[in-house]
């Protein structure tokens, strides 16, 4: 048999050790700000069904879904001269795998919503996958870490999720300026336009500007329908200046008319209003560029850009108010945001901002002597576990240059040598390995100095 060289799907990857401590490091800041501010854990399949997902992040979204063949002779029912791709697929397939971890979380809520209590606070920390073009920060398979609150048409709740961004990049050391729309202005702007039918394809289309530039999104808008008299009036819109009162104030005037616009604008000032109770590290304006493509936003949107890297955004989110509705449950309104734990690593890494100490969670590797010194090591290597201090025990009687070096490869910090002359004295002796230095201690002695490290 030939052999096969291993590899793995474009855009996904395979994580080291030292790589998932630090993943886990992101998740563990997320999981302690989240829990402070009272969400709660849940989790949800890898596969919905089909019916779940499609037609819940517009045209695009459908086409990256990543769609599972069924299983059996699925050949024998099939039209395969089905032109409408989208009917052909929810025929060769029943179940897809989540595109993200809100349309899920809708459709848990109906679900169990006579299990939970509302508001519902909720964290859900999962990997979603997409069928995009992989590149730098872009990724098939990636880790969403989102929070939610639904239930609640409270502005407070915006505030929150802007105030706990803040705090968790804060944590992280990331300089970040917070962007904040409202899909109602982009309502306004599409009304006053005299393109009010066409608000979705104006928000697909915007929500690209970053990426491809003005005049690649105006080309986009005609082929989507808009006039060149509507995208004239459309396109002074994309080029507000000032700080955001100023830009609400221009936006104001433009919207005399327009009570939709109105609404978005009296719904930024609120938010902006609570945020004043809060000591804020981060920057958050307004840019009525900023869309979010995916269909289900109604009112706030909200995006995290990194000031220090070249990257795409690393956390966006928004209020939907229709979602439930689709499964069946009506006016229940949530607002959430998610954090991308793939962009937000890649950020940390660039900048060096990913702790010291978080390279290996072992603290102490006691050397092996010989069969002689085990039992010793054992009883101290158990003293030190119980007092919370990870540590190991080197297996075979090797060469000490061997087991150092598999020290060093492990960044472990200390080196616990228990031999013969240790023994006599029921002492150890504790080497730093960053420093060289070593001394003589008690078991208790070593315990303090390695537990502050």
């Amino acid at each position: 048999m030939a052999t096969i060289k291993p590899t793995i799907p474009k855009g996904t990857r395979d994580f080291l050790p030292v790589e998932m401590i630090r993943r886990n490091y992101i998740f563990g800041v997320l999981r302690s700000i989240f829990e402070s501010h009272g969400y709660l854990p849940i989790e949800t399949p890898a596969l919905e069904n089909l019916s779940t997902l499609m037609g819940k992040y517009g045209e695009e979204g459908d086409r990256l879904l990543f769609k599972i063949l069924n299983s059996g002779d699925f050949k024998k029912d099939v039209d395969f001269s089905e032109e409408n791709t989208n009917i052909l697929a929810t025929k060769l397939c029943e179940k897809g795998l989540r595109y993200d971890l809100t349309v899920p979380f809708a459709r848990f809520v109906v679900q169990h919503q006579n299990d939970i209590t509302i508001p519902f606070k909720r964290y859900q920390m999962q990997p979603v996958w997409r069928a995009d073009r992989p590149q730098k920060g872009r990724y098939r398979e990636f880790y969403q870490c989102d929070i939610d609150i639904i239930g609640s048409n409270s502005l407070l709740n915006e505030a929150e999720l802007i105030q706990m961004t803040d705090e968790i990049f804060a944590k992280f050391k990331i300089n970040v300026v917070i962007k904040l729309n409202n899909r109602k202005i982009l309502s306004g702007l599409a009304e006053i336009s005299g393109a009010a039918d066409k608000v979705t394809d104006i928000c697909t289309a915007i929500d690209k500007l970053d990426k491809i530039g003005k005049e690649k999104v105006c080309e986009e808008l005609i082929e989507r329908g808009i006039s060149q008299e509507t995208l004239s009036k459309l396109s002074p819109c994309f080029e507000l200046t000032g700080c955001t009162e100023e830009k609400l104030e221009k936006l104001s005037q433009l919207f005399a008319n327009s009570e939709i616009g109105k609404q978005g604008i009296a719904e930024i000032k609120d938010t902006l209003s609570y945020l004043t109770n809060f000591k804020m590290n981060s920057e958050v304006e307004l840019d009525i560029t900023l869309a979010r493509g995916l269909n289900y936003y109604t009112g706030a949107i909200f995006e995290v850009k990194a000031k220090d890297v070249e990257i795409g955004s690393i956390s966006g989110g928004g209020r939907y108010d229709n979602l439930t509705g689709i499964f069946g449950l009506k006016n229940m309104s949530g607002v959430g945001i998610s954090y991308g734990a793939e962009r937000i690593y890649d950020v940390l890494e660039e900048l060096n901002l990913f702790p010291d100490n978080i390279n290996t969670p072992v603290k102490a590797l006691f050397l092996n002597f010989g069969e002689e010194t085990i039992a010793y090591s054992l009883k101290n290597l158990q003293t030190l576990r119980k007092a919370g201090v990870a540590c190991e025990l080197y297996p075979d009687n090797v060469k000490i240059g061997k087991q150092m070096t598999y020290a060093n490869n492990k960044r472990i910090p200390y080196v616990i040598m228990a031999g013969s002359d240790e023994m006599k004295e029921n002492v150890l002796t504790l080497k730093d390995m960053n420093t060289g230095e070593q001394k003589k201690m008690s078991i208790a002695d070593i315990t303090l100095t390695i537990a502050d490290y």
